[in-house]
């Protein structure tokens, strides 16, 4: 019998390194003998990634806060029947560039769309399901900003937004973190790199099967 797989997420504000630190994650945990998939949301098949594309690029409409969130779980619930289940009964770890999380970060703190609504929808899209650790890279959101801006090509939409939009979105991951201690993991995002994946690693330490720690 396939013993189901491990469900990580990393969210954080732009800027934080989710891209380089599930890298460097997904290394450490092969060597480890662990089978990994990377994904991401919005995305992480070719219909989710369409959606995506519709979310994130600017265009000439506008799109609501509550449009924006109807398009991110519509995005999430195939992401999660075609790649996340899947994945996870074959025994692979899962490791996921935001979930729902960032909905409740992004659009509910950020945008001020109502959380009830939000919860309803998680609660309607993966009632059971979620993420066995989350890891959340924090820092100052200019540092942060700072080194988005550093990066090659268009900012999108979320990445035109202000500070004190960002400062709310930082505000309701340390709150998640702090409410939700088991399951969401503050890691600090300022320090170096190395440093960065050892800590994601000793947060994810209890997760690994004996004999690959």
């Amino acid at each position: 019998m396939i013993s189901k797989g491990s469900f990580i997420s990393l969210e954080g504000i732009e800027g934080a390194g989710k891209s380089t630190l599930v890298r460097s994650l997904e290394s450490a945990l092969k060597a480890r003998g662990v089978q990994v998939l990377v994904t991401r949301e919005p995305g992480g098949t070719p219909l989710a990634e369409r959606l995506r594309g519709i979310v994130l690029e600017r265009g000439n409409e506008h799109i609501s806060p509550q449009a924006e969130t109807l398009i991110m779980f519509a995005a999430r619930a195939i992401h999660i029947e075609n790649l996340i289940r899947p994945a996870l009964a074959q025994g692979h770890w899962v490791l996921c560039d935001r979930f729902t999380d960032a909905t409740r970060a992004y659009q509910g703190a950020g945008r001020g769309l109502d959380v009830e609504l939000i919860e309803r929808l998680a609660n309607a899209v993966h009632p059971d399901l979620w993420p066995d650790r989350t890891l959340v890279l924090d820092l100052p959101v200019e540092q942060g900003l700072s080194r988005a801006r550093q990066r090659q090509g268009t900012a999108d939409r979320f990445e035109d937004e202000d500070l004190k939009f960002f400062a709310r979105v930082r505000a309701c991951y340390r709150a998640l973190a702090a409410s939700e201690p088991q399951r969401v993991r503050l890691i600090d995002a300022s320090a170096g790199p190395e440093a960065v994946v050892a800590l994601a690693l000793q947060a994810l330490d209890e997760l690994l099967p004996s004999g690959n720690t």
